[in-house]
């Protein structure tokens, strides 16, 4: 502390010298300069040290995908190129984050938990309205009904009660999370479009045949615009096989697929669906 400095030395910077007279040993100093009364001030020319660089800030990392048109082959049922298809930027060349897709997901799975679990407090349990014994002169701990939580039989303390797990996120998140999963599968080359999908009879063999066709294995999420009768009964019996109408497109589900098939057409229906509102 000023004034308590004793022989300790101390250097001040970022002083001013305002006057000086030789004449009379008075040097005038702008500032604060800390240490005891009459003490001694030695004042040295300041050292000009070479001026740090700021560190330039951190360039973002830009997806090799950002700023182009993503583009893929479109073949045919018999698994043949029949052309490509240009797919649209926003949608399907967007920065994957993968912080933004695990919060979506963790939203999801919380909606899909049931929260029937179900315990009964001492209010829910039979028994009790009659104080076991006397408050006094039994030598007993004293208590006022058999259904207390520590009796056999009695109530649960601040056990589940049913409830809902779901909650929600800005959809600004949710649409940017479903644009950053297609862009994901189309990274990793495991979007698939076809020129058509048609089956021409209901049956799980004539779908499973398709796929075996196609070279997919593994999980397949089917994206239609409207589940056709025929298409749904083929392959609604492959354990593997998941259809969604695009307005039905979920992160959770595009993850979990292996492989997203969706035709020329329903390309269309999906950016007209998705791509139709104020960009997130």
């Amino acid at each position: 502390m000023p004034g308590h400095m004793g022989s300790e030395r101390v250097t001040a910077e970022g002083l001013e010298i305002v006057d000086v007279r030789a004449e009379e040993n008075l040097v005038f100093v702008k500032g604060s300069i800390p240490g005891s009364e009459n003490g001694l001030v030695l004042i040295h020319k300041a050292k000009r040290g070479k001026v740090k660089k700021q560190a330039e800030p951190a360039k973002k990392k830009i997806d090799h995908f950002e700023g182009t048109m993503p583009e893929v082959e479109v073949k045919n049922i018999q698994n043949e190129k029949t052309g490509t298809i240009t797919l649209d930027e926003p949608i399907f060349g967007a920065a994957v984050s993968k912080g933004l897709l695990h919060e979506v997901v963790l939203m999801q799975q919380a909606s899909m938990r049931q929260g029937t679990a179900s315990t009964k407090t001492k209010g829910f349990v039979s028994g009790g309205g009659k104080k076991p014994w006397k408050q006094k002169g039994t030598g007993r701990a004293r208590a006022g009904s058999n259904r207390s939580p520590i009796w056999r039989g009695g109530g649960t303390t601040f056990g589940p009660l049913p409830r809902s797990y779901a909650y929600d996120i800005p959809k600004k998140k949710s649409r940017k999370a479903l644009f950053s999963a297609l862009s994901s599968k189309v990274e990793e080359g495991k979007l698939l479009v076809l020129e058509d999908l048609e089956i021409s009879e209901p049956k799980t063999k004539t779908m499973v045949n398709l796929l075996g066709r196609l070279g997919l294995d593994g999980k397949v999420l089917l994206v239609v615009s409207q589940i056709q009768e025929n298409l749904d009964r083929a392959a609604r019996n492959i354990p593997l096989v998941k259809m969604l109408e695009v307005r039905q497109l979920n992160v959770y589900d595009l993850l979990l697929a292996d492989t997203v098939v969706i035709t020329r057409r329903d390309v269309a229906r999906l950016v007209e669906v998705w791509g139709n509102h104020e960009s997130a």
